[in-house]
């Protein structure tokens, strides 16, 4: 599955984005899976869940990806 963001601001943050997708039901889930080592940005392993998105990021979880837009 595929999700789009689309950017109200310059940035949308890691947890928030996945969260935001419907990849997991909260906060603490959302940081729980990061700091786990769990989510990759741009093919990279992410663990802050702080970490800023910018328009063309991609973000992958548990076989699915967001396209920040």
């Amino acid at each position: 599955m595929e999700e789009t963001i689309k950017l109200r601001e310059e940035y949308i943050k890691l947890g928030q984005a996945i969260k935001a997708a419907g990849f997991v039901d909260s906060g603490v889930e959302a940081k729980y899976v990061i700091t786990e080592g769990l989510v990759k940005v741009n093919g990279s392993t992410e663990l802050q869940r702080g970490k800023k998105l910018y328009f063309g990021d991609i973000v992958e979880f548990d076989g699915n990806k967001i396209r920040i837009d």
